[in-house]
């Protein structure tokens, strides 16, 4: 599984400036702040993610698909838990599975595979099934959020800036 340890330097901090964002390293061993499933599992307080070296890159590309998906209202007051609703959950999958070919070293192929392994559950019995067969109804979702453009690339703009 990727961890963010794998990533060049500054891989992940570049990405996340992109939306406003800011990267916090934890320290090996350390408790991960905002951490809603416990560590190693990023976490997502305000505009900041926390990570340490071993938290999954899936998981700290997902809490960051919470932070540009979430509408301002819900981001002015983030701490742990980023909430929203089932179309919402489906738009975050899959703008990580986007975010991931943005990055060096990184494909989208294997980000699907770690979700897999980390337990992601998708009715059709994987993330690349659902991914390619069954993800509709998100990736209209990012679209209306002008979230993605038509070529299902990231357009770099937060929900409801």
């Amino acid at each position: 599984m990727k961890t963010c340890r794998d990533l060049p330097t500054d891989a992940l901090a570049t990405l996340l400036a992109r939306y406003l964002m800011r990267l916090s390293w934890v320290a090996d061993g350390e408790a991960i702040p905002g951490s809603h499933w416990g560590e190693p599992e990023a976490g997502l307080i305000g505009d900041t993610l926390y990570v340490r070296g071993d938290t999954p890159l899936h998981s700290a590309l997902h809490e960051c698909g919470h932070y540009i998906c979430m509408d301002r209202q819900r981001r002015s007051s983030l701490h742990t838990d980023a909430g929203g609703d089932y179309l919402e959950e489906c738009g975050v999958c899959y703008l990580q599975i986007l975010l991931a070919d943005t990055l060096p070293d990184c494909s989208a192929a294997a980000l699907m595979e770690d979700m897999d392994r980390w337990g992601y559950s998708f009715r059709l019995g994987s993330t690349r099934r659902w991914f390619e067969e069954d993800a509709q109804d998100a990736r209209a979702w990012l679209r209306a959020q002008r979230l993605i453009d038509e070529h299902d690339r990231p357009t770099w703009r937060l929900r409801d800036p």
